[in-house]
């Protein structure tokens, strides 16, 4: 089970939007998947159709993380009543749901002890091996406080989501070297899985040099595709709807970009880590 947090120190990149991109990506693979809203704004439940029927959310979950029964408390996303496949098994995209009251976490003097929270939650639906889900995606509040910190440390690898605008690639810069304080304290098996730059304006004269400025800042950690700008994103977000599913040259295009995207996650962010472990 691949765990990845979906990070930024800025707010307004999109990395919501990446994170629901990536989601789109692992249904139409065939990925059975968990996203964790973790962001006590909930953006991310409600863009995956989420239709709750009494289960706890994420905030209810790590407060009570010691009996926590995760798999009794994920909602199905309903992206799946518009996805299409061939008859073979039922695909998995479940959510554990975000809620405001997660945000009672959101501080930056959490001990060890609540710092283990999320990853005893994983560990209890994990613990004979029975999880269904080969990928857990992890959607963070834009701070470094005690929800991303949490889920770091239950995560084996970070994704960073930034625009190629100045104040976003400086945030960036801080958040690899708090992944790196970070894992030297608490979570030694903490690597970065790269960086997207999302939101790219092809035509804009700003954007292209701070991605020649990426490029050389940052290296093999930038991943490849980039994302750009997509117009009709909020349409496709408020319908909460998959961007696999929405029809359209561009709704295509974007589509192709994010199964390349989710490819680069998940095999680089392997070989990163046998690099940082080696």
């Amino acid at each position: 089970m691949q765990v990845v947090s979906i990070s930024s120190l800025k707010g307004g990149v999109g990395k919501t939007s990446v994170t629901l991109g990536l989601a789109s990506a692992a249904l139409a693979a065939g990925i059975p998947t968990l996203v964790i809203d973790l962001d006590p704004h909930a953006d991310a439940t409600t863009g995956l159709g989420v239709n709750a029927t009494g289960q706890l959310n994420i905030g209810q979950l790590i407060k009570g993380a010691r009996k926590a029964d995760l798999g009794a408390n994920v909602v199905p996303s309903g992206w799946l009543a518009a996805h299409q496949h061939d008859g073979g098994p039922s695909p998995i995209l479940d959510v554990a749901m975000g809620s405001a009251f997660s945000g009672i976490y959101d501080r930056p003097d959490l001990g060890k002890r609540d710092l283990r929270r999320l990853s005893t939650v994983l560990a209890n639906a994990d613990r004979d091996g029975s999880a269904p889900y080969q990928l857990v995606l992890i959607d963070c509040p834009p701070s470094l406080n005690g929800l991303t910190r949490m889920a770091w440390t239950a995560s084996s690898r970070v994704l960073l989501v930034a625009e190629p605008g100045l104040f976003s690639v400086a945030g960036t810069q801080r958040t690899l070297r708090a992944i790196e304080l970070f894992r030297s304290e608490f979570a030694p098996s903490l690597v970065p899985a790269g960086i997207v730059a999302n939101r790219v304006r092809s035509g804009s004269n700003e954007h292209t040099y701070r991605l020649a400025e990426m490029k050389t800042m940052f290296g093999e950690l930038l991943l490849s595709p980039t994302i750009p700008e997509q117009a009709n994103w909020q349409q496709i977000q408020g319908a909460a709807h998959p961007i696999h599913q929405w029809p359209g040259e561009s709704a295509k295009n974007s589509s192709a970009l994010f199964d390349k995207l989710l490819d680069s996650v998940l095999n680089q962010g392997t070989t990163r880590s046998r690099l940082y472990r080696g």
